[in-house]
Formats: C-alpha cells, structure tokens, sequence
C-alpha cells in the first residue's frame, strides 16, 4: 500500500486503510532507515550523551534581551562631570570584577539545586501534557465530533424543513418604498 509490490506478494486488503506515515506502514514498514535498530539506538542514546556547547550557551538566543547589563548600563558620567580617571577605571572593574564572581559564586550554590528543581517541573509538566492534557484533548474532540453529528442530524431533520417551508412563504412578499412630497 506504502510503495511497489515485491514479487510474488499480492495485495492484502483491510477493512479501513492501515495507518500510513511518511516512512511507511507502521505494520510493514518499506523504509529501511524504520528497520535498522542500531539508527534508534543511536538517536535515543544522542539526547542523553550530546555535548554543549561551552563557548555560545545561549544558542536560541533566549536572554539577548533580559540581563546584558554592563558597567556603562548602571554608571554614566555625564560631559563636564567626570571623576578621577583612576576612580572611573577602578569602579568599572570593581563593578565588572564583583558582578562576575557574584554571579559564579551564586551558581555554584544555586545553580545545580536550581536545575534539579527545573528538572523535575518540567519532567512533570512533560508527563502532564503526555498523558493527562493530550489525551484528554483527543477524547473531548472524539466525543465532540459525535455530538456534532447528531446536532447535525438533528438541524438537517427539524429546522431545514421548516426555515425552507418559511422561505417559500415569505418569498412571494414584496416590499415597494414610495417616497411621499
């Protein structure tokens, strides 16, 4: 059904149309990429094992916006009010020095809790969505679909017969508009 007869094998016939997917039937899969086990192995195993990337670890570009502050974001001099120029060097490294070891300090005591916490919010929000959201969602739209047909059944049987035999009634009405001086 999925691609070219092979010899000797005739067509089977279902009762419904078996499900077809971009590689193939799902029962008889033709795609040979579908039948080599080692292919799966390897793409279940690269989730788990990829490597980072330790010198862009932003890649979607997801904080661009949020926390690029800068000595020159929080402290400006304004012309004819400048400090001493080894102050103004002092306080941007000051500045520059404390925030980055703040900010490492910070993420090696919060960070990996931090991540487990993240870890498990979104390993339950992925089972939540998985096995309670979507299924509820195909359930609803299954039943729905049934209520509509007998809503449907119902407007065809009662309402068209009558909104027609109202049309026809109406439809030798005529309205003519005089305009009176």
């Amino acid at each position: 059904m999925t691609g070219g007869l092979k010899d000797g094998e005739k067509e089977e016939e279902f009762l419904h149309s078996p499900f077809i997917r971009k590689q193939g039937n799902i029962y008889k899969p033709n795609n040979k990429d579908m039948d080599n086990d080692s292919l799966n192995e390897k793409t279940m195993e690269d989730v788990h094992t990829k490597e980072i990337d330790l010198v862009n670890r932003d890649p979607k570009r997801i904080n661009d916006d949020v926390v690029k502050v800068d000595f020159e974001d929080v402290i400006a001099e304004p012309a004819g009010t400048y400090s001493f120029d080894g102050v103004w060097k002092a306080s941007f490294t000051t500045f520059t020095v404390t925030k980055y070891w703040c900010y490492r300090l910070l993420t090696a005591l919060v960070g990996i809790p931090l991540a487990l916490i993240w870890g498990i919010f979104f390993a339950i929000l992925s089972f939540i969505h998985i096995w309670a959201v979507v299924p509820c969602v195909k359930s609803y739209l299954i039943e729905i679909h049934c209520v509509s047909r007998v809503y449907s059944i119902c407007v065809h049987t009662f309402c068209d017969p009558l909104f027609e035999a109202m049309g026809k009634c109406f439809s030798s009405i005529r309205i003519r508009t005089t305009k009176e001086v």
